[in-house]
């Protein structure tokens, strides 16, 4: 039940610096490679093979249908030449009406097909998307950078739908169209067919060139989206703390040059666009030209017909579309490719493996000799040696930055030591199922995340069979014993529909404290053998956390507590006392021990003492 902060208040000025996962490069996730896409790919294909094969059909009739016109049009241009009847011209004029709605109805059917087969197709994607990250180890999580996370979610999957939707079926009907509209001008005249071939340098060449280039912008052009969008949400997310330490200048910088990378990058696109697309117009004008050139030579010859020579003209000038849209859908269709790239990259990452439940003896905590780094010259915890006794109340203080809100979560495997061992009840907590582990210890921070829904939904959300029991009078009578606990009942009875009320954007809002006071009741509602509390009523004002506290004593009593805190209100009621200094571990004892020392600890307690009074 550990939260990841995503709708959350912002630390104030006081909390906890620890040092912050970067996750790798940039803090980004990897991207998939050629062959994973392609495999993608083929599975698409595969899964989607019927309705595909319906899709392209009604494309093709289409296409058909629409290549029946301009044979009609050229019919109805030598007969009125020869000096056919008017019933032939209606007859002919109709026949050209009818085919034009078959050809419009056919593609309207063909496009809606490809519409339902994107959407279908892109919301499997991003089903997969969140359960992959949903099972990854919170290390891993907590070390992508947020941007590039929700960009892979919401701006990317949006690119892969339109490619989906709109560029596969675009590109495949102007292929097809392109090899049926050539084929249609060579069974009506080989002669004027060859000067299709000049367009072909053009169009090939141009090409050539210019996808590798807009590949690699592309790409490059995702990742500085991530970017603008990490700055951007760590901005908001974090407004208190900008304004408190006066930040706004340098955030504002920030966004200035992430915005400004973007704008680089499309610039360049832009200029390789400047380069290509005029050559693909090079690519139909010139055939234009040529044949309406040789046609005439041809035609004075009497070697066409006026009837062929006007379908050919036709036809050349029908190929302009195809061939524009089959290149620059394909260039939307690198858009997706670099989109699919960064989505199916997460695939890449670490996957956590089942594991049988592991046999525990007791609750106890032990961590031996532990270190713990966000990455090569990163070092938090130094040599952390440590035993807490189940049932036992901890409190760990020191200044911000000496690695608390770190050694909090090694406690509670979001992170793995990067050498020695922590275990609860003799297990190593890396062999611990998730299920498991969370049964045994539980972490809640001051950074809370509240879900759209309902009161009772965002407190049961830990609650295995939650579903079943919610409208349950013995889980009706935990809840409510919950919310009395961390002072929140009278807030949840003001609301239009008490539990069972919507809360959130769009709904009733919830303040910061109120949505630490959630977490706090969801925590009680899990009922694990340890707590991991940090800060976790840094949010409420002193009168209101000091209730909290104490209602929660009453409530935990036998269980395991470790508190992470600055307010040192509390701090003697603890068993013991661990003070914290540059990520060791350099005090520990009850709080009459630790003055007595006249250490570390007797000098925090007499600063906070002292401003407290003042």
């Amino acid at each position: 039940m550990t939260t990841t902060p995503v709708q959350a208040p912002a630390p104030g000025p006081g909390a906890d610096t620890d040092p912050q996962p970067t996750g790798g490069p940039g803090g980004r996730l990897p991207l998939a490679d050629r062959a994973e896409v392609r495999a993608w790919v083929g599975a698409f294909l595969r899964g989607e093979a019927r309705r595909l094969a319906l899709t392209f059909a009604l494309f093709a009739a289409a296409l058909v249908a629409g290549l029946v016109g301009p044979r009609l049009l050229g019919h109805l241009v030598e007969s009125v030449k020869d000096g056919t009847t008017t019933g032939r011209v209606d007859v002919l004029a109709l026949a050209f009406v009818a085919v034009l709605v078959g050809h419009a109805l056919l593609a309207r059917a063909a496009r809606t097909r490809a519409t339902l087969l994107g959407e279908r197709v892109l919301a499997r994607t991003r089903e997969n998307f969140v359960r992959r990250i949903l099972g990854l180890p919170l290390s891993e999580v907590e070390a992508v950078g947020t941007g590039d996370l929700l960009s892979r979610a919401t701006t990317d999957a949006d690119r892969l739908n339109e490619s989906i939707r709109q560029a596969v079926p675009r590109i495949a009907l102007a292929a097809v169209t392109l090899v049926f509209t050539f084929a249609a001008i060579l069974l009506t005249s080989p002669l004027l067919a060859l000067g299709l071939l000049a367009g072909v340098p053009f169009a090939v060449l141009s090409t050539w060139w210019y996808r590798p280039r807009a590949t690699r912008a592309y790409e490059r052009l995702l990742a500085q989206e991530a970017d603008v969008l990490a700055v951007t949400h760590e901005t908001a997310r974090g407004a208190a703390t900008v304004e408190a330490l006066g930040l706004g200048g340098r955030q504002i910088r920030r966004h200035g040059a992430a915005v400004d990378r973007v704008v680089r990058t499309r610039q360049r696109t832009t200029w390789l666009q400047t380069i290509w697309f005029p050559s693909l117009d090079l690519a139909t004008m010139v055939p234009m030209a040529l044949t309406l050139l040789i046609g005439g030579l041809a035609y004075q010859r009497g070697e066409v017909g006026l009837a062929e020579l006007t379908a050919v003209v036709l036809y050349v000038q029908a190929l302009g579309e195809p061939l524009n849209d089959l290149l620059t859908w394909t260039d939307e269709l690198q858009i997706g490719n670099a989109a699919l790239r960064r989505i199916l990259g997460v695939e890449r990452l670490p996957r956590e493996v089942p594991q049988p439940p592991a046999a525990t003896d007791g609750h106890a905590i032990s961590l031996r000799g532990v270190d713990f780094g966000y990455g090569a010259g990163r070092q938090v915890l130094t040599g952390i040696d440590l035993e807490v006794a189940a049932g036992e109340r901890l409190v760990v203080v020191g200044a911000s930055g000496a690695g608390k809100s770190t050694l909090g979560k090694v406690l509670a495997g979001v992170h793995h030591a990067t050498r020695g061992t922590v275990r609860i009840g003799g297990a190593d907590v890396t062999t611990l199922p998730v299920e498991q582990l969370r049964r045994e210890i539980v972490l809640v921070t001051q950074e809370q995340h509240v879900f759209t829904g309902t009161v009772r939904d965002n407190l049961l959300l830990a609650h295995d069979g939650a579903g079943d029991e919610g409208e349950d009078g013995a889980a009706d009578a935990r809840l409510w014993q919950a919310l009395e606990t961390v002072l929140l009942a009278d807030w949840v009875r003001s609301l239009p529909d008490g539990p069972d009320s919507d809360i959130g954007p769009g709904a009733a809002l919830v303040s910061p404290s109120h949505a630490q006071q959630l977490a706090l009741a969801r925590l009680l509602l899990s009922d694990p053998y340890a707590l991991v509390l940090d800060e976790a009523t840094a949010l409420l004002d002193s009168t209101a956390s000091r209730r909290v506290e104490r209602s929660l004593a009453a409530l935990i009593e036998g269980r395991t507590v470790i508190s992470i805190v600055h307010r040192l209100e509390s701090v003697r009621d603890a068993d013991r006392i661990a003070v914290m200094d540059g990520g060791r571990i350099v005090e520990l004892g009850s709080h009459d021990e630790l003055l007595a020392a006249d250490g570390a600890y007797a000098a925090l307690w007499r600063s906070w003492d002292a401003a407290r009074r003042t």
